[in-house]
Order: C-alpha cells, then sequence, then structure tokens
C-alpha cells in the first residue's frame, strides 16, 4: 500500500477520533431556510487556537470568532439558497496542518416545515408534565449515568417514571377527550441531583433526558400527535440553565452568565419593566438575578449567547414541526433579546404560536408583552399570547367567595372589562390552574358542581384554553396545599399496577366520570364552533347569582348561564333581548334540552348552562 494512502488513512482515522472530541451546535442545520446565516458554537480542546474552513458548494464561512476560553470557536456561516442537502466538512488547521476534521449535516426542510400553523382560539391545550402523566417504557426508569437515578413515587418531588412514550400510548385518549394541542413540560436533559423531574433545571438544551426518551422518540411523538389532528407545544426555558450544565465548568465568556463569581438571586419584581419609576438598582437585580441558587442567569446581552438560544429554539422547532412554544418566566429575561428571539422566529415561521408566562394578576402587565400593545418603554416584540393570570385569579374568587354587590360573579364580569387593555384578547392563553399552583379542584374547594361551571366558563369566552392533565379526574392537592410535588400527582392509570384508571374510567368515583364525561362532550362540540373560538361577546352585569353572557357572530348566538345559588333560578330572556335578537328557542349542548325563549328557563343549582340559539 503507497505511504500517502496509509497517511490518508491515518489522517482520517485522526480527524475522526478528533471530530469525536468536539461538540458542535446546532449539530445540523437545513437549507432553504429564511435566514441565511448560522453561527456554529464549536468546543473542544484548545480548538480556539484553530482556524476552521469549509468547502461546499453555497456554504462559506464569514467570519471566525474566538471567546474567552481557548476552548471555543464561534463560527458565521452563510447557507445561501443554491446549497443543497448532504454532509460537508468543516476543516479546522493550528499552523497549517489539520487538527480535526468534523462533518456537518445539512439536511431537507420537512414539506410541513415551512407552513408552521400555530395555535389559537380553535384550540384546548393539554398540560402535562410528562413524569407524572403515565410510564411508557419502565427500562428508562432508573439511568445509572444520571445524577438522580431511581424513580421512588412516594416521593412528591422525585421522579415517578412518566415518559415520552407514556404520552405516545395515551394519544388516543387526549384526542378522544377533545383537545387539540398537547403542551409537555420540558423534557429536555435535567441532570440535577434532586426534584430533577420538573425539567426547568435544563443541563443540555439539544438533548433529551434519557429518563423521558430519546429524541427519535420526541419526534414520533410529534408525528403521531400530527397524525391525530393534536399540535405539539415546546416548553422553553431562555431565562436559566441548571447548575450543573455542562458548560459551567468552561464558559465561554465569563459574562456568559450573570453573576457569575457570586451568586445574587433575582427580586422578583417583575414590574420594573413597566414601572416608570424603578431603581435601576431594582432593574438589575431582577433581570440578572439567578431564579434559584441551583438556576444559573443567562446573560442574554452576550450576542453569542443569544444567537446560540435563537438557533436553538428554530432547532426545535424544525425538528419537531412544532406549533408553539411556551416561554418560561418570560419577564425574567433582557428585553432586547425577547423582541429578537420572538420576531426571528415569527420572521421563519410566520404562522408561529409563542406564549409567555408573565404571573402578574394585573391585566396592565400582562398586557405590555402582547404583540401590537403600544408601550411607552419601546418594547415591540413579536409574542402574540400571553398566559392570563389576572382571568384565573378572578375566576377562582368569583366563583368561591360569597356573593354580593361587589364580589362573587360580578368579578367576571369586570375582569372581561379589562379586555381593553389587551392588543388582541382572543390570543390570551386562559387556563384554571397549571403545574405552579394548586390544583383547580383544591382552589374551588373539592366542589365537583363548581368546576364545572368553572370549566364551561373556560371554554366558552375569548381566548385559547388550556387545561391541566388529570383536571377531567379531579386530582387535587388540598391534603398539601401549595405542594408543587402533589400538585404534579400522577395520572391514575399510568402506571402498570395503578388500581384506579383515568384512561379507561375503571375505579373513577361518580363525581369524577361526571366531570370527565361533560368536559369530553363540550371540548368535542367546541371543536368546530367558530362563535366560540373568534366570536363577538355581550354579557350582563349579574343579579343574584346568575351571570348571562353571549358569544355570536353573524350566523350563531350561543347563550351561556352561570348560576351560583344553591337552588334553581329563573332566567327571563326578555332581559337579553339585544343579545338574543329575534331567536324564539335555544338547545342546551349538554342535554340536548329545547327551551323556549318565549318563556321563563329554569337553571339547576350551581351549574352552567351553555344554549345554542336558534
Amino acid at each position: 500500500m503507497p505511504a500517502r494512502v496509509i497517511t490518508s488513512i491515518l489522517l482520517l482515522l485522526s480527524s475522526s477520533l478528533s471530530a469525536q472530541q468536539l461538540r458542535v451546535e446546532p449539530m445540523n442545520w437545513w437549507v432553504g431556510m429564511k435566514n441565511q446565516e448560522l453561527q456554529l458554537m464549536v468546543h473542544g480542546e484548545n480548538i480556539g487556537e484553530t482556524i476552521p474552513s469549509v468547502n461546499y458548494p453555497g456554504v462559506s464561512v464569514k467570519r471566525i470568532h474566538t471567546a474567552d476560553s481557548k476552548n471555543y470557536l464561534f463560527i458565521d456561516i452563510i447557507i445561501t439558497k443554491s446549497a443543497k442537502p448532504g454532509t460537508f466538512p468543516i476543516t479546522f488547521k493550528k499552523k497549517g496542518k489539520t487538527a480535526a476534521i468534523y462533518n456537518y449535516v445539512l439536511q431537507q426542510r420537512k414539506a410541513w416545515a415551512s407552513i408552521v400553523k400555530g395555535f389559537d382560539a380553535s384550540d384546548v391545550i393539554y398540560l402535562i408534565t410528562p413524569d407524572r402523566f403515565a410510564n411508557g417504557d419502565e427500562s428508562n426508569d432508573a439511568v445509572s449515568t444520571m445524577r438522580e437515578n431511581k424513580t421512588d413515587r412516594k416521593n412528591d418531588y422525585g421522579r415517578h417514571g412518566g415518559d415520552i412514550r407514556g404520552i405516545i400510548d395515551h394519544l388516543d385518549y387526549i384526542a378522544d377527550m377533545g383537545y387539540t394541542a398537547i403542551w409537555p413540560t420540558p423534557v429536555l436533559e435535567n441532570d440535577m441531583p434532586d426534584a430533577s423531574y420538573h425539567g426547568y433545571a435544563i443541563t443540555d438544551y439539544y438533548k433529551v433526558d434519557p429518563r423521558f426518551g430519546t429524541l427519535d422518540e420526541y419526534k414520533e411523538l410529534a408525528d403521531k400527535a400530527r397524525q391525530k389532528g393534536l399540535k405539539l407545544i415546546f416548553d422553553g426555558v431562555v431565562n436559566h440553565t441548571g447548575s450543573y450544565y455542562w458548560w459551567m465548568k468552561d464558559l465561554p465568556f465569563h459574562d456568559w452568565i450573570n453573576y457569575a463569581d457570586s451568586i445574587k438571586i433575582t427580586n422578583h419584581r417583575r414590574t420594573v419593566n413597566q414601572d416608570p419609576y424603578a431603581s435601576a438598582a431594582d432593574k438589575e437585580l431582577m433581570v440578572r438575578g439567578w431564579f434559584v441558587s441551583s438556576m444559573p442567569d443567562l446573560n442574554q446581552q452576550n450576542p453569542f449567547l443569544s444567537a446560540f438560544l435563537i438557533q436553538n429554539s428554530i432547532w426545535w422547532i424544525e425538528t419537531l414541526g412544532l406549533a408553539g412554544i411556551r416561554q418560561d418566566t418570560y419577564p425574567y429575561s433582557q428585553k432586547k433579546f425577547l423582541e429578537k428571539w420572538t420576531c426571528q422566529i415569527v420572521n421563519e415561521y410566520p404562522g408561529f404560536s409563542i406564549v409567555g408566562e408573565e404571573w402578574s394578576t394585573n391585566p396592565l402587565i400582562a398586557a405590555y408583552w402582547q404583540k401590537g400593545k403600544a408601550n411607552n418603554s419601546g418594547y415591540n416584540g413579536c409574542m402574540k399570547s400571553t398566559m392570563d393570570f389576572p382571568m384565573q385569579t378572578t375566576l377562582v374568587h368569583a366563583l368561591t367567595e360569597p356573593e354580593a354587590w361587589d364580589k362573587g360573579l360580578v368579578k367576571l364580569y369586570e375582569a372581561l372589562a379589562n379586555d381593553f387593555v389587551y392588543a388582541n384578547p382572543k390570543d390570551l392563553l386562559i387556563f384554571g390552574d397549571n403545574h405552579d399552583m394548586d390544583r383547580l379542584f383544591t382552589q374551588l374547594k373539592d366542589n365537583p358542581d363548581l368546576m364545572q361551571m368553572a370549566l364551561s366558563y373556560l371554554l366558552t369566552i375569548r381566548g385559547i384554553p388550556q387545561i391541566y392533565y388529570g383536571t377531567e379526574v379531579l386530582i387535587g392537592n388540598t391534603a398539601k396545599p401549595g405542594d408543587h410535588g402533589l400538585i404534579r400527582s400522577d395520572f391514575p392509570g399510568g402506571w402498570k399496577n395503578d388500581t384506579v384508571n383515568g384512561f379507561t374510567g375503571a375505579g373513577l368515583s361518580k363525581d369524577q366520570l361526571r366531570i370527565q364525561s361533560f368536559l369530553k362532550k363540550l371540548l368535542n362540540w367546541r371543536k368546530d364552533k367558530k362563535v366560540i373560538h373568534n366570536g363577538n361577546t355581550l354579557h350582563f352585569a349579574p343579579e343574584k347569582g346568575v351571570y348571562v353572557y353571549f358569544r355570536y357572530n353573524k350566523s350563531d348566538i350561543v347563550m351561556v348561564v352561570l348560576n351560583k345559588n344553591t337552588e334553581q333560578r329563573s332566567v327571563n330572556a326578555e332581559r337579553f333581548a339585544e343579545a338574543i335578537r329575534e331567536k324564539k328557542s335555544a338547545t342546551d349542548v349538554l342535554t340536548g334540552n329545547i327551551f323556549s325563549l318565549d318563556q321563563t328557563i329554569m337553571v339547576a343549582p350551581m351549574s352552567a348552562m351553555i344554549l345554542e340559539v336558534k
């Protein structure tokens, strides 16, 4: 064998070994993206001392950036429209000699990738905490390489074994119930020593946590959900990571995270984002402080980190065919970054949906972040939805406090009156509870009648409803109010030996079966009701514990009656003539009973009546 051939083989083997020691992120990209620029983050021993080059048609290196650490290199690449799918080598040379070769992959985009349709008010989102939903693969319960490597279902804050396979196994249940979108809390790697089940302390933005499954299973979930008409929403966390993120041992730049030398916890004073009188010190600590001591705060003012986070979101959208992102702790990040992050995503995917978590009960604060809202501060992001925490709090108060002129159902009446502050109230995410607060059943004092009223309201007012898994079978946490581990209880039937099964109905109580059946019927009725999705609203001031509102468009009218009294109440259609117009009858959506609008309608105690006016 000629010496030059042997040399070539040795060089190839050497390069291959070196390449295995390189971490390149994003690990692949696509041809045909609107934004032709891509920035690769390369990590490897002394890689910052090399010069990379590319020789591939339609692809070129625009600029090379070194970092504070010599173990990083950032490469700006241009991928023109003429570039074809394929694999090309990135050659890293040091002093003229090849130090490493990394084979980079450009993929063809999926047909649906460029026409992504986000979620809107025609959808109802099913929020799932994967570790607590269903254990579809017991083989990944204990992963020896992870810091928390066992399951313990008796420990509220331990891992219980739910996984991606468990969600896949129950997609039929979710679709049959009438949901149209699923939002799993994060399934990316959370290699933390304890309480890693919740997913919000990410330790690798490009890796699925092996205790939840694999990237292929995540793709399978997306594909099978899409086949069943279910959109997939990604739970993003760009404000912070987990303290065991791999780069914490070797940060690219000293300012990659905030307060790298001495941990400072955020003051959680989110109003500094809007407050014209807020001190610079309060603003600084709010945005730069760590969420908790185990979650380093990311400095999105670092342009390389900013690019990394934006590209990571786009990578997951393209990889999974996502319909939307729910962004955690939205107001804790840098405003300019949030503008850039949201707008670059929406520019690439115009139909895409982003909803941000702003845990404020003040609608003025929640409205600030929505696309189209005119703000004196100049913030102008591209996020169309915010989470309607003001309405969530109001709903619970309205249903649980005694009726009075200024209490009870009138709170709902006044809350809807606040919609004038929103750029588009129909894009608000409305909900009764989520993974961070007491279960709705607990908040409503374990009263199934109030649950039915609350769910009726959420599924008939403006906005995009989100229901937390297990709501349909009355999961609560009354035994330990405020206990997040118990709030995220296991769905009954999600584990092999469960004696109660919410998926089949086996062992459920009469009230559980009633609420589950009611919710299924209402969800499936709602699916094709454009009058609910985007119709107008007209409501009448509550009287004596009865609140009546209408959703209407040119062709349809839906009348909703909430009766909070412990006895039945009569409703006279004459008062609502401007909404009913010339219609003569109404059909009860849940029972099929038909009522004449010329007569008094009797509404059962502690109930909601939903009527289609004909």
